[in-house]
């Protein structure tokens, strides 16, 4: 019942109708204490903590503060020095200080560090903790005023530091009563203020279009991610390093080409100004060190970046970074013998074990792992095929027929497998191994049996006439790399 109308109204209509009328009643006790009083003035940044402000109010204030530092006359508060001299890593700080006894603060000792505060804790005006993170690691900043400079200077900086920014810390090593290792500050200098307001460590970055769009970001928040770009970084390292050790020469090749050769893939456009032409950003740089091959390298390998203009997916990017190398006096059992030992190298390397899990769904699915001991399983495309459909592929020295093609055709609209246009035998077959042998590959597996449709410049085996000398290798239900003899 509602006691204004006398009407019979649900509970949630109630509740509603009363919440508007508390908003419009301190609405108007807002408008009357202003015209008696005059406006109230904008809080300070030092007067509100994060919990209160939202992501618009943060910035305004807090660049309303680093403003103010900025126009100060005082050269000790530019919120941007030239110069921070960094004494010790924080890495090098942790295994140095490791042995600092519980509650006990080395004042023999003054070193200076720098990284990014992701937290702050306050125990009093006079004690405020800091989480000061960098390298992957952390340490605790345990700001004293009994340590500090000045007491003056100690609420000023511990007014001014807020999460994100990244400072230097000049002070003494020390350990809580927890046994946590911190630096004590004699001196905390803001380098780099953070304008905006900081997401928390506890709940993270999750929405993926924040994640890739502010990479950065991710970074900060998200440690996990840096594992990725750090072991990108060991593999491409380690690959040199194999390939070196085996003779081959790294060499780079022209990014852009008169002709769009070396795959059969679309080109990105672009335009010469100087030369008044039309160029094509590669889309493989195979013709290139095949005419270093030519010309007595016999191996060669290039790690760079390729650039297709086809779409994309889970597993296909139009820019992409590809390791390509010519061999010569070699074929494709020598090849896969040299992908074994790659790999098992690489892994035991980065891991210490040639298993590794595997989530091939994400977080929360279902954990793989993934074997990288060799010998390799090897899956052969036509015997395998018609293994798991249950049919008799019609002869490989056919393949290149339209009765062949019409075939596969029938057979993809019969299990329901999707084929884009141009519905070729090389593209029907390519999409037959997708939908039903790549899922297969958990551990490192190689393709081998390819149709010399699927690779008219492989040479033909010698073991059988139809299969061309191509193995491609798949892990984790991925295709990782291929390989032919020519």
């Amino acid at each position: 019942m509602d006691p204004a109308s006398d009407t019979t109204i649900s509970k949630n209509e109630l509740k509603r109708r009363q919440k508007a009328e508390k908003k419009a009643k301190e609405k108007e006790q807002k408008a009357v204490n202003v015209a008696e009083n005059g406006p109230v003035s904008k809080p300070s940044e030092e007067a509100i903590s994060e919990a209160d402000l939202d992501p618009n109010q943060y910035y305004e204030l807090r660049t309303a503060a680093i403003q103010k530092l900025k126009s100060s006359p005082d050269a000790n508060s530019n919120p941007y020095p030239h110069k921070y001299h960094v004494e010790i890593s924080l890495t090098n700080y942790i295994e140095k200080f490791k042995d600092v006894p519980n509650g006990h603060v080395d004042e023999s000792v003054t070193t200076s560090v720098a990284g990014r505060i992701h937290s702050k804790r306050s125990a009093g005006k006079k004690l405020v903790f800091y989480d000061l993170r960098g390298e992957m690691v952390k340490i605790q900043i345990m700001a004293n005023e009994k340590f500090y400079v000045d007491g003056e200077e100690f609420e000023k900086d511990v007014d001014i530091l807020h999460r994100g920014d990244v400072v230097g810390v000049r002070g003494h090593p020390g350990r809580t009563k927890m046994g946590e290792l911190s630096i004590v500050p004699n001196k905390i200098t803001l380098l780099s203020p953070c304008l905006h307001m900081l997401p928390h460590l506890h709940f993270g970055v999750k929405d993926k279009e924040t994640r890739f769009r502010q990479r950065y970001l991710d970074l900060i928040i998200n440690e996990s991610v840096r594992d990725v770009f750090i072991t990108r970084s060991k593999i491409i390292s380690y690959m040199r390093t194999f390939l070196d050790n085996m003779g081959f020469l790294e060499v780079e090749t022209p990014l852009m080409n008169m002709i769009a050769g070396g795959a059969t893939a679309k080109p990105f456009v672009t335009h010469h100004n100087d030369l008044h032409m039309n160029l094509f950003m590669r889309v493989a740089p195979e013709l290139y060190l095949k005419m270093l091959v030519v010309g007595g390298f016999d191996r060669v390998y290039e790690i760079g970046r390729q650039f297709r203009n086809e779409s994309i997916d889970m597993t296909h990017n139009p820019e992409f970074t590809t390791c390509e190398f010519y061999m010569a006096y070699a074929d494709y059992e020598d090849l896969m013998k040299m992908t074994e030992q790659l790999l098992f190298g690489m892994v035991q390397s980065l891991f210490g074990r040639p298993v590794v899990p595997y989530n091939p769904e994400g977080e929360g699915g279902e954990e793989k792992l993934v074997d990288f001991t060799p010998p390799f399983k090897r899956v052969h495309i036509i015997h395998d095929l018609e293994k798991i459909l249950g049919v008799t592929l019609p002869d490989a020295t056919t393949f290149h027929t339209e009765e062949t093609r019409k075939f596969l055709d029938g057979v993809c609209v019969q299990h329901g497998v999707d084929c884009s246009a141009p519905r070729t035998t090389a593209r029907l077959l390519d999409k037959l191994v997708g939908e039903y042998l790549e899922p297969t590959f958990i551990n490192p597996t190689f393709l081998v049996g390819h149709p010399h449709v699927m690779s008219p410049l492989a040479k033909w085996s010698e073991v059988l006439l139809f299969p061309a000398m191509r193995p491609e290798e798949g892990i984790g239900a991925f295709g990782t790399g291929a390989g032919d003899a020519k």
